[in-house]
């Protein structure tokens, strides 16, 4: 796999930040985890329930060596989600994504919760934040 990074870009590789300081490919020859920067949330854009959810999948790919904590949290945001969403694209995504975590696929993970993002703003009066702690 290529990876083509711009001058000042960072990459988390197996736990690993890397900053390039020009304009580099990257090819990765074996098996890795990775998450490239701009996909990386700031714990204070982690507004709502799903961004929340994101956030602690995101913890588990920036961290994988310490990453129990982060995982147990996905797994409750998931179920807690999953019971208060009345939103069928919402819930289908929620269980795809539990799929996933369960089967270690924290990338995937990551891109079915990240699709979800605009239903959830799109969510009228009472949003999946008021229905999580309800």
């Amino acid at each position: 796999m290529n990876i083509s990074l711009r001058r000042g870009e960072r990459i988390f590789i197996n736990g690993a930040v890397i900053r390039v300081d020009r304009k580099v490919c990257l090819e990765l020859m074996n098996d890795v985890t990775f998450l490239l920067e701009n996909h990386v949330m700031q714990q204070q854009d982690a507004s709502t329930p799903l961004k929340r959810l994101y956030f602690a999948i995101q913890a588990t790919l920036i961290a994988p060596n310490d990453c129990e904590a982060a995982l147990d949290l996905c797994r409750d945001l998931l179920g807690s989600l999953r019971t208060a969403s009345r939103h069928p694209g919402i819930s289908s995504g929620l269980s795809l994504t539990t799929g996933y975590v369960n089967e270690g696929r924290m990338f995937e993970a990551l891109k079915s919760v990240r699709a979800l993002f605009p239903l959830e703003q799109a969510l009228p009066g009472e949003s999946l934040a008021s229905r999580e702690h309800a």
